[in-house]
């Protein structure tokens, strides 16, 4: 299995990991946003007037309206990604990857708009009359090649098969089981609940939801996303304004290093620009999820008459999930200080390297040394021995690397009591024998922990982790239930209706067992799988851009001839 983990995350650094996929992400959305002169400007509007049900018909065909359509999307998009996603991102890159991520979503809220519009355009209704949407659709309808003899080579078929499997294993590696695991990892922490207790509970209420279909899916997601972005944004909010004096020093640590690379500060000890603009955008995909196709699913159940109407509801979309929630979430994480801040915490054993030699992270040379091993992961000489251990302290003299920071005041425990003896250690790693043993100190944090760390400095003090811990429960629950539904229509798609009950189940099963069981295998399967399901989309619609600028004139011309009082957006040619 440890193999196989290595060989996903091996693939990875060629497709997610690398530069060329983060490009072709952003210039896609670049494209489309001049190809089509900004439509997530001047088409803003507009959209909301849509949600609004502004310009509903009677008879429209769809399983949503537009309001539930946007708000399922969001429940799949606004989850981790907003509270452990923008942590990590200004963990790994400083501050400035938040401008990155930001930037992706402006892009990214032209990329929803487009790949919304095409399937919605394409989709159609399975044996059950329920709507059966999604990239897949329009890949069988309009990707095939046609020979001049007249053959059709069903290439689009085929694409839309690739598409419907990947997005089906990323339903459990992105939208099942790392989120059990984060909610369980959470009630543990805060309420001492036991992980498959909360697991059980969980998954019956996953399966009361999802087995009722897009119909119950849509009224709980337009419920249940509003009410947790506002218990979220009110504690966030409650951390900005306590913290009053940091936000325009925070706005300029955001704008000040953007083409430059964050220099050392704190704990942080830097960050090139090549890697802090990587962790930028790929936190932006992974938390508005544009371009990779998953959301169109959810957008083509709504109910319209007009493809292109539900595409301008999907420019919300990066809007609300990116560009506020994440915007917040960053300014809470520098404006209360602990981004760069070493924090007493529990080390854990994959994000902690031993080195030989000692380091300091407060002298430049060995900053450079230290940020340049962990770029490339080879410049400096790794422990191999044993740890000799007196009463909790290290004996040897060695420095130890955790979550990229000098940790400080090291401490080796043994079911809660200082350890006596000695521990092994292979290549910086401590031996997976070691299990037992826990390292504590004060290093930097990342992910939810930050998170969460940072809303205990408002006049909530520790309540603020209740928040966030109630918070990570609302939202990966709301993403797995959406992705539940983009499984279960790629199921619809490759087999038929019939056997969507099967699918449910599994996914149910698979929710329950991965609470209180290691997914890492999963989670970096699911690294995999997204850009499995992005690249064919992505090439999908630039082949398909002229079709999309004459679907949105066509929208405009029918749309001012029956309401010829409305000013509109759009010079029709």
């Amino acid at each position: 299995m440890q193999q196989l983990n290595d060989f996903f995350q091996f693939l990875h650094s060629f497709l997610g990991g690398h530069p060329w996929f983060v490009f072709f992400l952003i210039g896609t959305g670049l494209f489309f946003t001049i190809y089509l002169r900004f439509p997530q400007i001047r088409y803003f509007k507009h959209a909301v007037r849509i949600v609004r049900g502004k310009f509903d018909k009677k008879g429209d065909k769809g399983d949503t309206s537009h309001f539930q359509a946007l708000t399922t999307a969001l429940s799949g998009t606004v989850g981790t990604g907003n509270i452990a996603g923008v942590a990590l991102a200004i963990h790994m890159g400083g501050p400035a990857a938040l401008f990155w991520m930001l930037v992706t979503a402006f892009f990214g809220m032209c990329t929803k708009f487009v790949e919304v519009t095409l399937s919605h355009k394409y989709r159609d209704f399975d044996e059950k009359g329920q709507v059966a949407g999604g990239p897949m659709y329009y890949m069988k309808k309009r990707l095939n090649i046609n020979l001049k003899n007249g053959k059709i080579i069903q290439t689009g078929k085929w694409l839309g098969i690739f598409f419907a499997g990947a997005t089906i294993l990323s339903s459990f590696g992105s939208g099942s089981m790392p989120q059990i695991n984060s909610i369980t990892d959470s009630v543990l922490a805060t309420f001492g609940i036991e992980r498959i207790i909360t697991g059980a509970v969980m998954a019956v209420l996953l399966a009361f939801v999802i087995i009722g279909g897009i119909k119950r899916i849509a009224k709980v997601t337009e419920r249940l996303v509003p009410g947790m972005a506002l218990i979220y944004l009110i504690g966030a909010l409650a951390v900005i304004i306590t913290n009053y004096q940091n936000i325009i020093p925070s706005f300029g640590a955001i704008f000040s290093n953007v083409l430059s690379g964050q220099a050392a500060v704190g704990g942080f000890i830097g960050a090139s620009f090549a890697f802090m603009f990587n962790q930028g955008v790929n936190r932006g995909l992974f938390s508005n999820e544009a371009g990779q196709g998953s959301a169109p699913i959810a957008h083509s159940a709504a109910r319209a008459h007009e493809p292109v109407s539900e595409g301008m509801v999907a420019i919300l979309e990066p809007f609300i999930d990116t560009i506020i929630i994440c915007t917040i979430t960053g300014l809470v994480l520098l404006s209360s200080g602990v981004w760069n801040q070493k924090i007493e915490n529990q080390f854990q054993n994959t994000d902690m390297i031993v080195f030989a030699d000692t380091y300091q992270d407060d002298k430049k040379e060995d900053q450079k040394a230290l940020f340049n091993h962990l770029a490339d992961n080879s410049t400096l000489p790794l422990f191999n021995g044993e740890l000799s251990v007196k009463n909790g302290d290290i004996q040897n003299e060695l420095t130890i690397v955790h979550a990229r920071s000098v940790a400080e005041e090291i401490k080796v425990l043994l079911d809660e009591k200082p350890f006596n003896g000695n521990i092994k250690v292979t290549e910086g790693k401590v031996d997976n024998g070691e299990a037992n043993v826990i390292f504590t100190g004060k290093s930097l944090m990342h992910s939810a922990p930050l998170t969460a760390e940072a809303f205990t400095k408002s006049f909530f003090g520790e309540w603020g982790k209740y928040i966030v811990s109630i918070g990570l429960l609302l939202f990966a629950f709301s993403t797995a239930i959406s992705w539940s539904y983009y499984g279960d229509r790629s199921v619809t798609f490759l087999f038929g209706s019939k056997y969507v009950i099967f699918y449910r189940l599994l996914y149910v099963v698979g929710f329950f067992f991965a609470g209180f069981t290691d997914t890492t295998i999963i989670w970096n399967l699911s690294l995999l799988t997204v850009v499995f399901m992005a690249i064919p989309n992505l090439t999908g619609i630039l082949l398909l851009h002229k079709e999309v600028r004459s679907t949105i004139k066509d929208y405009w011309k029918g749309f001012k001839s029956e309401n010829p009082d409305i000013k509109i957006p759009e010079r029709i040619q």
